[in-house]
């Protein structure tokens, strides 16, 4: 009796080897034959679930955001207690930090695809902002209650704070890469600028 195929499964681990090479090379320098000598398989097994590299990539950037979002949730998970918004912003901001292979792999795949966009017809056409549009505004929600609790001024504009956060952490996250500073100092960043925001010393 022939075995039965996970496609789904199968599918997944062709879209980890193209983060994983796109990472290790370039996510513009990837092509389908890179991809199935990473997953160790057909370059025809490929072809057979992306028959396109740019399906290929859509579904790639699909996954970045699943596994963002799966990260996030473990940090909060780990947390004591139900977390407020000072702790949830945290958690969202220090995700997105290279801080393990997988926050590497994340940020520096996700900014090529950002670039790729720009010159991508097939990309462009995407809702690309669509992600970090809906992670602009959570924050935004997150400040709000703050200041619904008193623990952030009236007068902060909680929206244009969001987009100086994620900023902000986006920066953060590409000078880890670089070199240029180390996690411990990109973390103690992030905490600072929070430290500031909920107790209203926002300048």
């Amino acid at each position: 009796m022939p075995r039965r195929v996970d496609h789904d499964r199968r599918r997944t681990e062709i879209t980890e080897a193209l983060l994983r090479a796109a990472h290790r090379r370039g996510l513009h320098a990837v092509g389908m034959r890179d991809v199935a000598a990473e997953a160790g398989v057909s370059l025809r097994l490929v072809q057979y679930y992306f028959d396109t590299k740019e399906k290929l990539l859509l579904h790639g950037l699909r996954l970045l955001t699943e596994r963002f979002t799966a990260r996030t949730a473990a940090r909060l998970a780990a947390l004591p207690g139900e977390p407020g918004p000072r702790e949830t912003v945290e958690a969202l901001l220090l995700a997105a930090l290279p801080s393990d292979e997988e926050g590497r792999v994340f940020h520096h795949v996700y900014t090529a695809y950002a670039v790729l966009a720009m010159a991508d017809e097939t990309l462009a056409e995407q809702p690309f902002l669509g992600d970090p549009d809906a992670a602009e505004e959570a924050v935004a929600r997150l400040l709000a209650r703050g200041q619904a609790d008193g623990r952030i001024p009236a007068e902060v504009d909680a929206r244009l704070e969001a987009v100086s956060l994620l900023a902000m952490s986006a920066g953060l996250g590409t000078s880890v890469l670089a070199g240029q500073r180390d996690v411990a100092s990109a973390e103690a960043a992030v905490r600072y600028r929070l430290d500031r925001v909920f107790t209203g010393r926002t300048g």
